[in-house]
Parts: C-alpha cells; sequence; structure tokens
C-alpha cells in the first residue's frame, strides 16, 4: 500500500509541476492544506478520498483524462482494510427477501439525498479555502477540504456552517419484524451509491453487557484501514477525532445494527460528511435528533403468503392456499414467525401446510409450536421482556387480560393501579421498546406478543393476583360505561359532581368517543358480569346505554348487549326489567339487522312481560316494535293497528318520547307504501311537533328525531319529484348527523342526497356524495356502503 499511495503522490507532483503551481498556490487554488499537499505529495498520508481528489484536480485545472488518471491513482492507492469481530463489509445475505417496497423507496430517497449532496460539494469547493487539520494524540491527521479542526479527545467537533451532516435513518420495530433483514437488503441495493464501502457493525444492543462506543469505534476504524500504529499514537482520546474525520471524508454507508439505546449509538454517528447511516433497533431512540424514523411491523397478508411460498415450495402450498393464509395469520404475518414455520415445514417434506396450520391452532401452544433448530419466536421476546423495568414487566404482562384490540391508558392503569400519569409513562417504556404499539392514544399488542404477555403472566404471578387484576379491569370499565351511557338518557345528562373518573367525560361526544373506543373491552367485562351472575349490574349497564345505541347503531353487538340484559332481568324476576330489555332488544335486530321476525318474537315476549307489570309505556313501546317488523315484512295493515295503539298507550302514559316515535312510524309507515305527499305531511306535521314542545325533549333525543324526520322528508319530496326540497331535507339532515358524530345515520342521509342528487342531474355533486359515504368507515350503514361503492361506479362511467 504504501507503493500505490507513493504512485498518488508522484502523480500529484508531477501534475502540479506540469501546471507550474507550487504547494502554496495548489493549496490556495483548491482549499486542502499545504501540509495535507504535502503529506501526499511525499506518501505520509494514504490517497485522499473523492471530494479531496476533486479539490486538487480543480485546483490544478485538470482536463477529464488527467483528472480520471489522478482519480485511479487514489483509489488503487486506499486501503480496503479488514473486518474485525463484529464488524463486516458484507454480512451473509437473505435471498427470499419479500415486502417492505415503501421503506426500500424511502432509504433509496434519502441515499440519493446523501450521493447528491456529495456530488455538489465537488462541483463547489471554494477556491483558496483552507483544509483545517484534525489533531490525533500527538499526531495531526489531514481532514477533508471544508472540515473543521478537531481537538484531540473533543467530545463533539463544531462543524462549519457549508458543511453538511450524514443522512441517518432508524429502522425500529418490534422483535422478529426483519429489521436487520431490511437494512442489509437496501445496503446492498444501495452499494454503489457509497464507492467508498459498506460496513455493517453488530452493536449487540440485545445483551447483557454490550460493547461500548469506544470499543465500536475502535472496530470501524480497523475496518476503514487505519493502521495499529496510528492507532496508538492517537490513543483513546484521539479515537473518536480520527473516526469523525474518516468517515467525513469518505462516501460510506454505516449500519449500526441492533442498538440498545440512543447512548450506544449517539457516539458512532458520524458530524460531517456525506455518508449515510441506518439504525436499527428495538427501540424507537426518540432521543436521537436529526433522524428519519421508518416503523417496520409485520408483512401485509399477500407479502407473508408469497414469503412463505418462497420457503415451503409453490407445489405444495398452492395444493392449499387457504391453510397457507391461516399459517400465515396465526403467525401474525411477523416475519421471524414466518420463518420459523417456513423452515419446519421445508425440513419435514412430509408435512401438509394444513397439518401445520392446525398445530399453530392452539394459543397456549403456539409459542412453543413456533421453533425450528435454534430459531425460537419466544426466545427473541425474551430478550426485550428481561430489559424492561419491574413496573413495566408488571403491565405488560397484565396486559394480556385486555379483551379487546386496544386499551386506553386509564383502563391499563387499573390492572396495575398506578395512577394514571404513572400508567402512560409505563404504556410508553413498553412503546419504546418495540413490545407495544400505539396509535391516537390507543395501545395494541401484536398477537403473537400478548400470547407471550400471557405466558409470563401465568409463569410469574398468582391465579388470585390475576383475578383480582382482571375484576378491577371490568369494574372500572362498566361503572365508567354507565357514566358515559348516561350522557344521552333523559334525566341524566353530565357526570355527577361527585364522580372521580380518570377519564375525560366532561360532554357527550367525549362520553361517545369513549364508549367507542372502549367498546370490545366493555363488552367483555359485561359477558364476564353475566357470567358471575351480577345480574343487576349488567341490567343498569344496558339501561344506560339504552339511548346511546342510536349514536352507533352499526356496532354488530347490541342484539347481545340487550339479549343478555333481558336474560338478567329475568334471572332476577323482575317483568318491568324484562319487558324493558326485550324491546330494547327487539329494536336493535330490527334496526341494527334488520330481522324482522326475530324483532317480532321479541317484541311479542316484550308485550307479555309489560302486561305482567302493568306497564302502559313498555306495551307502548313492544307495540311500536312490533309495528315495525310488520313494516319491514311489507305487512302493513298490522303495522297500522300497532302503531295506532301504541300511541294511544303513550298519550294515556303521557309519554312525550313515545308519542313522538309513534308519530315518526306513522310517517315512515307512509312513505313505504309509496304515498309521498301523506307521508311528507306527517313528517313535516312531527317536526312541527317537535319544535312546538322544545326543551321537554332529551337534547341528544331530540336531536336524532329531527335528523331522522329531515331524511324521511327528503325521501318523500324524492317520491313527489320535488328535487330541490329532497336536497335541501338531506342536506339537513346529513350536517345534523355529522354534528352528532353519527356516522351510521349520516351513511343513510348520504345515500339518499346523493340518489337525489343523482336524479336531478347533478352527477358530479352526487359523485361528492356517495365518496364523503365510503369515507365514513366501518360505524357507517354496510347497506348503505354497498350502495355508494356500485352508484360511485356508475357516476364515473
Amino acid at each position: 500500500m504504501a507503493g500505490e499511495s507513493a504512485a498518488f503522490g508522484a502523480l500529484l507532483r508531477e501534475l502540479r509541476l506540469e501546471v507550474s503551481l507550487t504547494i502554496e498556490g495548489l493549496a490556495e487554488a483548491s482549499g486542502v492544506s499545504v501540509r495535507g499537499i504535502g503529506d501526499l505529495e511525499r506518501a505520509r498520508r494514504a490517497a485522499p478520498r473523492r471530494r479531496t481528489v476533486a479539490a486538487l484536480a480543480d485546483g490544478l485545472g485538470l482536463g477529464e483524462t488527467d483528472r480520471e488518471r489522478l482519480l485511479t491513482a487514489a483509489r488503487a492507492g486506499r486501503s480496503p482494510g479488514y473486518s474485525p469481530l463484529g464488524v463486516h463489509a458484507f454480512p451473509r445475505g437473505i435471498d427470499d427477501f419479500v415486502g417492505r417496497e415503501p421503506e426500500l423507496v424511502l432509504l433509496a430517497e434519502l441515499a440519493d439525498r446523501a450521493a447528491g449532496r456529495h456530488l455538489s460539494t465537488d462541483r463547489h469547493l471554494s477556491p483558496g479555502q483552507p483544509e483545517p487539520e484534525a489533531a490525533t494524540g500527538g499526531q495531526t491527521v489531514v481532514a477533508g477540504a471544508g472540515q473543521p479542526v478537531v481537538a484531540a479527545g473533543a467530545e463533539q467537533p463544531a462543524i462549519a456552517a457549508q458543511v453538511e451532516q450524514p443522512v441517518v435513518a432508524a429502522v425500529f420495530g418490534p422483535p422478529g419484524t426483519g429489521k436487520t433483514t431490511l437494512a442489509l437488503h437496501a445496503a446492498r441495493e444501495l452499494a454503489d451509491r457509497f464507492p467508498d464501502g459498506q460496513l455493517m457493525v453488530d452493536l449487540r444492543g440485545m445483551d447483557d453487557a454490550p460493547p461500548a462506543p469506544a470499543e465500536l469505534m475502535l472496530g470501524v476504524l480497523k475496518a476503514l484501514g487505519v493502521a495499529d500504529r496510528d492507532l496508538a499514537k492517537a490513543g483513546p482520546r484521539g479515537h473518536p477525532a480520527l473516526y469523525r474525520h474518516l468517515l467525513a471524508d469518505r462516501r460510506c454507508l454505516l449500519v449500526l445494527d441492533n442498538a440498545r439505546d440512543e447512548a450506544q449509538v449517539r457516539p458512532l454517528l458520524p458530524g460531517a460528511g456525506a455518508g449515510m447511516v441506518v439504525v436499527t433497533s428495538r427501540r424507537m431512540l426518540t432521543g436521537l435528533e436529526s433522524v428519519h424514523r421508518l416503523p417496520l411491523g409485520e408483512l401485509g397478508t399477500a407479502e407473508a403468503t408469497a414469503f412463505l411460498t418462497g420457503l415451503v415450495g409453490a407445489e405444495r402450498c398452492a395444493a392449499d392456499p387457504a391453510a397457507l393464509a391461516v399459517v400465515a395469520r396465526r403467525c401474525g404475518h411477523l416475519p421471524l414467525a414466518l420463518r420459523v414455520a417456513g423452515n419446519w415445514l421445508a425440513t419435514r417434506t412430509g408435512w401438509s401446510v394444513r397439518r401445520l396450520a392446525d398445530r399453530l391452532a392452539f394459543e397456549e401452544r403456539r409459542l412453543d409450536a413456533l421453533t425450528a433448530g435454534d430459531l425460537r419466536v419466544s426466545a427473541a421476546f425474551e430478550l426485550s421482556y428481561r430489559q424492561l423495568t419491574p413496573a413495566a414487566a408488571r403491565l405488560f404482562r397484565r396486559l394480556a387480560l385486555v379483551e379487546g384490540p386496544d386499551v386506553g391508558a386509564a383502563c391499563a392503569a387499573r390492572l396495575t393501579r398506578q395512577p394514571l400519569f404513572e400508567a402512560e409513562d409505563t404504556l410508553e417504556e413498553l412503546v419504546e421498546t418495540g413490545l407495544l404499539g400505539s396509535e391516537r392514544d390507543r395501545y395494541r399488542f401484536h398477537d403473537l406478543l400478548r400470547l407471550f404477555a400471557r405466558s409470563r403472566l401465568e409463569a410469574e404471578e398468582s391465579a388470585e393476583d390475576t383475578a383480582r387484576a382482571r375484576a378491577a379491569m371490568h369494574e372500572w370499565l362498566l361503572e365508567t360505561a354507565v357514566v358515559a351511557g348516561r350522557w344521552y338518557e333523559p334525566g341524566h345528562g353530565a357526570p355527577p359532581p361527585d364522580w372521580q373518573g380518570t377519564v375525560d367525560l366532561s360532554s357527550a361526544d367525549r362520553a361517545r368517543q369513549w364508549l367507542q373506543a372502549e367498546g370490545a373491552n366493555w363488552l367483555a367485562a359485561l359477558r364476564a358480569a353475566a357470567a358471575a351472575e351480577q345480574y343487576a349490574g349488567v341490567v343498569e349497564v344496558a339501561e344506560a346505554l339504552h339511548w346511546f345505541s342510536d349514536q352507533w347503531i352499526f356496532w354488530g353487538h347490541w342484539p347481545e348487549v340487550f339479549g343478555t340484559a333481558a336474560r338478567c332481568a329475568q334471572a332476577l324476576g323482575d317483568p318491568l326489567l324484562e319487558a324493558t330489555q326485550l324491546n330494547y332488544q327487539a329494536w336493535a335486530v330490527l334496526v341494527c339487522e334488520a330481522r324482522p321476525r326475530e324483532g317480532l318474537a321479541r317484541s311479542a315476549e316484550a308485550l307479555a312481560a309489560a302486561q305482567r307489570a302493568d306497564d302502559l309505556p313498555q306495551q307502548a313501546w313492544a307495540h311500536c316494535y312490533a309495528a315495525w317488523a310488520h313494516q319491514l315484512l311489507r305487512d302493513f295493515g298490522p303495522a297500522t293497528a300497532h302503531n295506532h295503539r301504541a300511541a294511544r298507550l303513550f298519550e294515556s302514559a303521557d309519554d312525550l318520547h313515545g308519542m313522538l316515535h309513534a308519530m315518526h312510524s306513522d310517517g315512515l309507515s307512509l312513505l313505504e307504501q309509496g304515498q309521498g305527499e301523506a307521508a311528507l305531511d306527517s313528517l313535516l306535521h312531527t317536526l312541527a311537533v317537535l319544535d312546538r314542545v322544545g326543551d321537554r325533549v332529551e337534547p341528544h333525543i331530540a336531536h336524532v328525531t329531527r335528523l331522522s324526520l329531515h331524511t324521511g322528508a327528503g325521501r318523500a319530496c324524492t317520491l313527489t319529484g320535488s328535487w330541490d326540497e329532497a336536497i335541501d331535507h338531506l342536506r339537513t339532515s346529513v350536517g345534523l348527523s355529522r354534528e352528532s358524530g353519527n356516522t351510521g345515520l349520516e351513511s343513510r342521509a348520504l345515500v339518499h342526497l346523493a340518489n337525489a342528487m343523482l336524479a336531478a342531474g347533478g352527477r358530479a355533486d352526487a359523485r361528492d356524495a356517495f365518496t364523503r359515504c365510503l369515507s365514513l368507515g366501518p360505524t357507517a350503514d354496510p347497506d348503505c356502503i354497498t350502495e355508494a361503492r356500485q352508484q360511485l361506479a356508475y357516476c364515473d362511467d
């Protein structure tokens, strides 16, 4: 190497003399220091990197031929170095890489940015700019053009304003998501952008005692070709400055794999230069500044099955694609789990894919089954779990008790009885370590991590402690559901002044948001209460949620909620409670699921129970729901008879809410019979009555009644061809629905509005309304979503 460095120095001297420049003159023209040029010509310094060579070539005014000669000599004079333990130019790759297209595109864009910035720096070096020097111990090391002077042992170089920082990308995610594989694949794809080398350093962040930054830095310096004598002269205090100088002067891609935390990574990040650093870690590394972050999760469905197919073979997978999808799903689409499953099948040629799918069916044995040789999914999880604080480990275990797909901080706090702020900090620790996902203040396990947490709970905590934690969570969920639901109940509204809650229920809208966010969890608590024969508590919850159910019609569980409450009321021996809950159940099967025959059966049971209780309002409601069921069955004679009977009973009971409902139902019955003018008159009369009674009707009940009446009036106007009036009524209904956050009724109003616009010739407006309906998401009426999608295709023709 000394001979090759000398060859570069000799050529540089020859070219300098040809243009009659002194060393001082070339230094002024190129920006490279006098000392640096002298060391290069005397072969006291290894051949420089591309940027310095470009500066020298510009200072010499070289043409393309001589410029290429100088670059070639410089490349020949550079030491390729070697790869000590933990530092690799290219570790063994994985050929079956699939997916991660967005992440690869982003990494390529970042690499192009780094490379493009370097080329820009090469072209725009300022003539006469002096080249700073870096002191390393007792030796002076010449830095690249534009680099600052770095004192020996300095913690951080003072980077000049014109010096660019390297691009840093942090790839983070839960254990088993394939962060290292992605980084290695990207490094191979991006190698041509970094001609001065690609290094991969295993930081061993999951070890009990990972290597210190100084040890890792020394490994990189050796890999970059720094001679042992120079390392010795610089001494340990000079290594950081030397490390920063070398990386600043080279176009390198440095992969820092498996980082433990920010403290391990920060000293290894170059302060300047045109290189790129990719850091992989299970942690989010939120303490690092000026970093592009790439969160990595599980693969998509198609990617997961493609990955398995590549491991197992196309012929075996094609024999049972359904079983292949089941295996992928039971692996949680997690790359590590998929690899274990694929390797298992690849080495057991007598096994069918279905046999492995069946083996993974049992949740309590799934993690044990996901083992192939020395690859164990649970072992990857264990490494992260061991690094948790005791409080975080306890909460991690107990989060396995949450039955829903995600949970809020206030609910999680009940599992450990931590104060809310402490629980939030603990949850964020779990997120930071990659053991928990978060989005919009909700926390979620990956399916396999949930199983691992459950196994730790069973192994480390007693059954009694587990039962107490679950009971505390369930009790809190049901108590909070009652308080939230009563916002919508006549005579209740806001929580009482003495209520000491840990969630914000200061408005009906906030109560609705909480009930919807925690729906799966309070439903699980309700089921547990029913199983534990806590009948009165179940009925109380269902009663509190009765009017709220109008705000979330298409949730999918109201028939179960009210059916469970009806059985509990029957077990209590209270016919009035039983009639009430059976009527609620009749509403649920009619409105939420459009099952009129079951609605008739439930309303008949409700009427019988109400008669035993001698309760007029519940008898009236039973007739209302019977009328609704007959209406859906297009049996209008009985529908009218039941509705008139209900109206008389409501009037006798002086039940204003019920009277309005019966009047509304009359108008809808006329509408369904195609009597547009009569239906419109009836619905507008009901609207006038609603306006007249004012605050005698609960605000939330008045609101949902009003928007429903406007929807009906709009539909009636379409029957008579009064398009402008129809559109006005339906727009009013859409606005009222949106104001209350009732996406179920909004979707219905939007579809009727769009159809009216379409009939009136407003195709563009209709298209917008159908599009808005599709944007409402899973809480919309599924039939309306289907119709909107079909009609939108027509509008686009």
